[in-house]
């Protein structure tokens, strides 16, 4: 079992890894997330010593490690292409499709991702699966009045579906677009596919945490190296 310690280690050299894909001249998307957070740090030691980049990030928690970093920010809403976008991922399969949404931000970031012409994930070893649904719950962004609708419509699809609530605050959690999530927990392998397809259908849904066919490339950190996945 690796110690917070290790897996931190991982984390800072797989975003330090990505941060060195970054070229000068480039309009980037950043993602959100504890990896992502070191992929910030290694960028914003870049733009210190030169680096000229534009960046816009995929929540209020990113943004405000930019602006902590020193790296320009541009609002996302201003922007209709990237160069370049880095995330995070709670699971990957051996497609380099992902789950996303553990933070909470998913809907922007899939925004963030389809606006790149180039999109990389970066995560440790233990975020690997051999399919979707298998580690880690799929995340979905919904309307708050569409709860107990969407609840019922997601177990008609064979999912178990579970509203996420705050740690710190009472609550549900509440998403940066003012809406709630729902972890959807598989009991086996599905068509991810034709899963996600069915979940949009769902009237209240807003958006998926499954990124499907969105990655050209996943930096993945071990212990003494960084793997690179590719299509």
């Amino acid at each position: 079992m690796k110690s917070a310690e290790s897996n931190r280690d991982l984390k800072k050299r797989v975003g330090y890894a990505a941060a060195e894909k970054v070229e000068d001249g480039m309009t980037i998307g950043i993602g959100t997330g504890s990896t992502v957070a070191f992929f910030i740090e290694s960028l914003g030691k870049r733009v210190e010593q030169g680096l000229s980049i534009r960046a816009c990030a995929t929540s209020y928690q990113s943004s405000l490690f930019c602006e902590e970093a020193g790296i320009p920010l541009i609002p996302l809403r201003k922007l209709d292409r990237l160069d370049l976008a880095v995330d995070g991922a709670d699971a990957i399969d051996p497609d380099l499709n992902a789950i996303k949404g553990g933070g909470a931000a998913q809907t922007v970031e899939k925004i963030v991702a389809a606006m790149a012409a180039r999109y990389i994930l970066i995560a440790d070893a233990d975020k690997l699966c051999e399919y979707l649904g298998e580690t880690f719950p799929i995340p979905v962004e919904i309307i708050p009045d569409s709860l107990a609708y969407v609840i019922g419509r997601i177990r008609e699809l064979g999912g178990d579906p579970v509203l996420r609530m705050a740690r710190y605050k009472d609550g549900p959690v509440v998403t940066d677009n003012g809406q709630f999530i729902l972890d959807i927990h598989l009991s086996g392998k599905k068509d991810i596919f034709a899963y996600d397809a069915a979940l949009h259908h769902i009237p209240g849904v807003i958006e998926t945490g499954l990124f499907l066919d969105m990655a050209a490339e996943v930096l993945i950190g071990r212990d003494d190296r960084v793997d690179v996945m590719t299509k």
